[in-house]
C-alpha cells in the first residue's frame, strides 16, 4: 500500500511537475509584456528628457568624472540658479566662487569634473558644417518665410524680430509655439515652449486656432507651452533662472520674450539712468545667449522701435524707424529680422543683419491659422 501510494504519490509529483513545465508560457509572456511596457515607459520618459547633465553626476569621486559633492552643496548650486553642468562648464570661475559654501578648492574640483562631462574642445570647419546641415530648425508657417530664412527659425541661436505696433511680431512667435510642437520631418522641434510675456499680448485662444490649422490636438499644444508673465525689468531677468531649472526637467525647443525691451525702457528713463538701462539688458541679453548654448534651444525675442528723425535725404522717404536697445542689442542677436506693414493682412519681413543669411525680403500674411503665405505671391 506504502508502495502503491508512494508510486501514485511520484505519479502525481511528476503529473504535476509537468503541469508547471507546460505552465511557464503564460507567465512568462506577462514578463515579458511588462518588460514591453518599461521599454516603452522608458522610451516615452527619454523623448521628454531635456539633453543635460544632471547635477547628481558631481556627487561622484573624482576618478569617476565626480567632485565628491554632498546633498547641501547640490542645494546650493540650485539655489543659486544652477541646474545643470552645461552651466558649470560655460560659467567663469569667479562666479562660481560667489555661491554659498564653495571654496576655491571644491570650485577647483567642479570645474574639473564639469569640463571632463561637458567636453569644449576645437572642431575643424568640417565637423562645424556637419553639425550645422543637422540642426534643427522651425517653421515659421510661411513657406517663403522660410525660404528667405533657408529653412526657418534656427536653434541654438538669438532671433531678434522689431518693427512698429500690428506689423505681426506677437502673431508670428504664437505661431511658432504650435509650430516647435511638430515632428521634425515637418518642420517642427517636437518639444515645448515657454513664453515670457512683458506686455499682455499672450492670448491662448490663438494657440487653438493655430492648433486647428495643423491638425494637432489643442489640449496637447496649450499644455506644452509654459508661459509667464514679467511685470518690471528686474522679474524679467529673474524669469530666465527659473526658466533654465524648467528646461532642465523636460524638453524644450524654443524660447520667447515678447517684448525684451519694453520693460527696460518704462524703468530706465532719461539719460541719467541710460548707462544703467544698458549694463541691465547686456546682462540679460548675455543670460539669454547662455540659455541657448546650455540647452540647444531657439532664442526668439521682439523689440520695438523709435523714430529716427534724420536730416539727411532720408528725411525725405518717409518716416524712418530704428530698433531699440542700440549696439549692445545689435551685437547680441545673431539674427535680426525687421517687419513692415503691408497692404491689408499682408506683412514684409527684411534681413537687417544675419552672419548667413543674404539681404533680401519676403512677404507673408496674418491669417486665423497663424502666420501663412500671402495669396497670389
Amino acid at each position: 500500500w506504502r508502495d502503491g501510494r508512494g508510486g501514485g504519490g511520484s505519479s502525481g509529483s511528476g503529473g504535476a511537475a509537468q503541469g508547471q513545465a507546460a505552465r511557464p508560457a503564460p507567465a512568462q509572456a506577462v514578463v515579458q509584456a511588462a518588460r514591453q511596457e518599461e521599454l516603452v515607459q522608458a522610451e516615452e520618459r527619454a523623448a521628454d528628457e531635456p539633453g543635460i547633465t544632471r547635477l547628481e553626476m558631481l556627487c561622484a569621486a573624482p576618478e569617476n568624472r565626480g567632485a565628491n559633492l554632498t546633498k547641501g552643496d547640490l542645494n546650493a548650486l540650485l539655489e543659486a540658479g544652477i541646474h545643470c553642468v552645461e552651466t558649470l562648464a560655460f560659467m567663469p570661475m569667479r562666479k562660481l566662487l560667489e555661491v554659498k559654501g564653495i571654496g576655491d578648492q571644491k570650485a577647483q574640483r567642479i570645474m574639473a569634473a564639469a569640463k571632463q562631462l561637458v567636453p569644449m574642445r576645437m572642431v575643424s570647419a568640417a565637423e562645424m558644417l556637419v553639425m550645422r546641415k543637422n540642426m534643427v530648425q522651425i517653421t515659421t508657417g510661411s513657406a517663403q518665410l522660410d525660404g528667405l530664412l533657408q529653412g526657418g527659425i534656427e536653434t541654438g541661436q538669438i532671433t531678434e524680430i522689431f518693427g512698429e505696433f500690428r506689423c505681426g511680431k506677437t502673431q508670428l512667435c504664437h505661431t511658432l509655439c504650435v509650430a516647435c510642437q511638430l515632428p521634425i520631418d515637418r518642420g517642427g522641434g517636437e518639444s515645448k515652449a515657454l513664453y515670457i510675456d512683458t506686455e499682455g499680448t499672450f492670448r491662448p485662444e490663438r494657440l487653438v486656432q493655430i492648433a486647428q490649422r495643423y491638425g494637432l490636438n489643442e489640449e496637447d499644444v496649450l499644455e506644452n507651452v509654459t508661459y509667464a508673465r514679467a511685470y518690471n525689468a528686474e522679474h524679467q531677468e529673474k524669469l530666465l533662472t527659473e526658466a533654465a531649472g524648467v528646461f532642465c526637467e523636460s524638453r524644450y525647443a524654443l524660447l520667447i520674450v515678447d517684448s525684451a525691451t519694453g520693460l527696460f525702457r518704462t524703468d530706465y528713463s532719461g539719460r541719467s539712468e541710460l548707462a544703467d538701462r544698458q549694463q541691465a539688458l547686456n546682462r540679460f541679453l548675455r543670460k539669454l545667449q547662455r540659455i541657448a548654448d546650455e540647452h540647444g534651444v531657439a532664442v526668439v525675442i521682439t523689440n520695438q522701435v523709435m523714430s529716427s528723425p534724420d536730416s539727411g535725404p532720408s528725411a525725405f522717404m518717409g518716416p524712418q524707424v530704428k530698433p531699440i536697445g542700440g549696439h549692445i542689442i545689435g551685437h547680441a542677436s545673431q539674427t535680426r529680422l525687421f517687419f513692415r506693414k503691408g497692404k491689408g493682412e499682408t506683412r514684409i519681413c527684411k534681413i537687417y543683419d544675419s552672419p548667413s543669411l543674404p539681404e533680401g525680403e519676403a512677404m507673408f500674411a496674418i491669417s486665423p491659422g497663424g502666420i501663412m503665405d500671402a495669396e497670389g505671391r
